[in-house]
């Protein structure tokens, strides 16, 4: 959490200095909105600061996270956040610039969200029966938002380049398009991988998976947040390929997953070995509430939540 402190505006830090490290440890976002009073959200719930931030305390931030220059990040200001050291993001809103019907550039920034980046070493392990064998299975993990789909996939990525007792490191391919599984800092992973891992920074799904099959010749491919024709057509490809998968999608229930026309096609392509559920109990994302198989039978029966 230093990296995040040490970009706060002075008005927010010094209110914020007075947090115990519990508090610290559980912080999930700060949300700095220009003449509001500053949101700090802490196990799933918000609460807020007496400070309200100021239109300087706007600039303060934004020339700290761009180390006072702000014309370096044009791309990343056109993607709405900014990746930061330790694999923090900072989400932009404001004023928005287009050009020809696409984003050109957001001026006026009024709102700042910094969502607190924390890898949770060995969160995958214990379902690795359910997912590993004889190879790695090709895997949709799904949940409603902030339930650790990301967290879950950074782990995994972790364990297979690695490698366990009797599973032999293999090469990850990470198609990285929102720089939040690798959080990489010009192009540099801010999280915890093995040596085997080789991550396409703030490219397109669809483009990046293709990429590092023709480029980088991975064994196993990952990303977050499937959903679109093309993400189907580069699924079928990479299966097709021999590379296996392990990417995300946004989903209550399979029959909620079902409702998405191209998550459906993938299903009823038995393209996924395994469907892990995920959710939030306790205001804690990463439990496991149910795996499927490729055919929807339930496989695990007896509820068991992931170690924090």
């Amino acid at each position: 959490m230093q990296e995040l402190r040490t970009i706060l505006p002075e008005g927010i830090k010094e209110e914020t200095e007075q947090f115990s490290p519990g508090i610290w440890d559980n912080i999930e976002e700060i949300r700095i909105r220009v003449e509001r009073p500053v949101e700090i959200i802490i196990r799933g719930r918000p609460h807020f600061l007496r400070y309200r931030a100021t239109v300087e305390d706007g600039v303060q931030l934004l020339n700290k996270i761009s180390h006072y220059s702000i014309y370096t990040l044009e791309e990343e200001l056109k993607r709405g956040y900014i990746t930061v050291n330790g694999g923090h993001r900072v989400g932009l809103a404001g004023k928005v610039i287009t050009e020809q019907g696409n984003v050109k550039a957001i001026r006026y920034i009024t709102s700042f969200n910094i969502r607190v980046a924390r890898q949770k070493i060995g969160i995958s392990e214990q379902w690795i029966p359910y997912l590993y064998k004889k190879r790695w299975l090709n895997t949709l993990f799904y949940g409603p938002p902030q339930t650790g789909k990301t967290t879950m996939l950074r782990d995994i990525a972790r364990l297979i380049s690695t490698g366990q007792s009797n599973i032999p490191p293999l090469k990850v391919g990470i198609v990285d398009e929102r720089s939040e599984i690798a959080g990489c800092v010009k192009g540099v992973p801010q999280h915890q991988f093995g040596v085997r891992i080789d991550v396409l920074d703030a490219c397109p799904k669809a483009e990046g998976m293709m990429m590092l099959i023709r480029s980088m010749s991975p064994d196993v491919l990952i990303a977050d947040e499937i959903g679109r024709k093309e993400d189907t057509e580069a699924l079928f490809e990479a299966i097709n390929s021999g590379v296996s998968v392990f990417v995300t999608a946004h989903g209550e229930s399979m029959e909620d997953l079902m409702k998405r026309p191209s998550i459906y096609t993938l299903v009823k392509a038995n393209v996924f070995d395994r469907y892990v559920q995920l959710s939030r109990k306790n205001d804690r994302p990463g439990c496991v509430e149910k795996i499927f198989d490729t055919n929807g039978k339930e496989i695990l029966l007896t509820e068991r939540v992931t170690t924090s």
